[in-house]
């Protein structure tokens, strides 16, 4: 019989701190009825009924008024991309493009080729006898 009074003792004192942290947790515009001090006092007061009556009624439900929203990446605003002119990202791909040809024709070989010496590609390889 004792430990059933121990157990229930010490599941009161955790439902009661529970309690506690939650009205300290909790913002002031979301405790209703009583200010802070006085639920601290309700609950320390009334081990049991107290806890009960701070969840049930002492703490308004439900999600706070001011809500913040969160931006959405360019990639997924709407408004963003209907304002890209599909016309200019063509335009300047094309440009893009076109520097590259022009990279392209200024080093045909590309980076194996022989450079301004005359140096084979394969600098490993010894030259052939012939």
């Amino acid at each position: 019989m004792v430990r059933w009074i121990v157990i229930g003792a010490v599941a009161v004192v955790a439902f009661t701190i529970y309690a506690l942290v939650d009205l300290f947790m909790t913002n002031a515009p979301r405790v209703r009825a009583f200010p802070k001090p006085l639920w601290i006092a309700v609950i320390v007061v009334l081990p049991v009924l107290g806890p009960i009556l701070w969840l049930l009624i002492g703490k308004a439900r439900g999600t706070p008024k001011a809500v913040r929203t969160v931006g959405n990446a360019p990639d997924d605003n709407p408004t963003f991309l209907s304002s890209i002119d599909r016309e200019e990202s063509d335009e300047r791909i094309r440009r893009l493009e076109e520097e590259l040809r022009k990279l392209d024709d200024e080093n045909p070989g590309g980076p194996g080729a022989q450079g301004p010496a005359g140096d084979s590609p394969d600098q490993d390889t010894p030259p052939r006898n012939s």
